[in-house]
């Protein structure tokens, strides 16, 4: 595949951080092959280039070698929520979310990580739930994106950008979430309101007893850039631990929220390459 690059203004068009829509994708799990085949791609298409570091990565692992260096972007609570929208899947591995998922078809379906603890046999009974094709079990990462331009929240990642920034710093709190069959687990719908907070969007109810946020460097994702790199700039904040969620609040949000969210999107190969990545301090 020929190298992508894209302007700032183009950003809109990635749609999420991420990719397509989940639900229906085929269970075809590609060869090994594939993927190696993808990430040579990744490694051929970016040497030289002058691509910044890269994501989703292995927040359990520190190993960076790429030095091009931006601005961290402020705290959360000093930008505006712009977007919020969730993978199937895990993109990024580390904490509670280590177990690898499979190839998928190479595509960004049905592959990623997944929550690495036990479920009781009640969290994981079937669902009517309506909640874009996912079950009872399964394991969605949520990008809760933000931006420093002055902007509405709303559908992709056009809402993080203004006529009078078509630039702004972005930053990315991720939370992972695994689906269970249980009323009383955690309502998604409050972990995804939004607010003012001292004149800022907000996600206000974001989890804070899921550890502390692995922050580092990184780049937009989705499977679009499976085989060559991501163009934007993007500070990112991962929680290690899982929390559950109720798939009926999951299928109540589907049925209502304002980012126009109907599925789960695919994902981007974890990214390996020591060179595509930074070091985490």
């Amino acid at each position: 595949m020929k190298k992508m690059y894209r302007s700032v203004a183009g950003l809109a068009s990635i749609a999420v951080i991420g990719g397509m829509a989940y639900a229906g994708a085929s269970k075809v799990s590609v060869d090994d092959s594939v993927i190696a085949e993808q990430r040579a791609a990744l490694a051929s298409n970016t040497k030289g280039a002058g691509f910044g570091p890269q994501a989703p990565r292995d927040i359990d692992s520190a190993t960076g070698t790429n030095t091009r260096a931006f601005q961290a972007a402020p705290a959360h609570t000093a930008m505006n929520l712009c977007n919020i929208h969730f993978h199937a899947g895990a993109e990024h591995k580390g904490g509670d979310f280590s177990t690898y998922a499979g190839n998928g078809d190479g595509k960004g379906y049905n592959t990623g990580f997944l929550y690495s603890g036990k479920l009781t046999d009640a969290e994981l009974a079937a669902s009517d739930a309506k909640a874009g094709g996912l079950k009872p079990g399964d394991t969605i990462e949520v990008h809760y994106v933000h931006t420093t331009a002055q902007i509405t929240p709303g559908p992709t990642l056009g809402a993080c950008l203004s006529e009078a920034i078509k630039n702004p710093q972005l930053r990315v709190e991720t939370q992972v979430y695994v689906l269970v069959n249980d009323d009383s687990a955690a309502d998604f719908v409050k972990y995804t309101e939004v607010s003012e907070v001292n004149g800022y969007h907000q996600a206000p109810n974001i989890p804070s007893d899921t550890g502390s946020p692995i922050t580092y460097a990184g780049s937009t994702t989705g499977p679009s850039y499976n085989e060559t790199g991501s163009p934007f700039q993007v500070t990112w904040s991962v929680r290690p631990k899982v929390a559950k969620v109720s798939i009926d609040s999951v299928a109540a949000w589907f049925n209502d929220n304002i980012f126009d969210e109907k599925k789960a999107h695919a994902v981007r190969n974890l990214v390996v390459n020591p060179a595509l990545l930074s070091k985490i301090n």
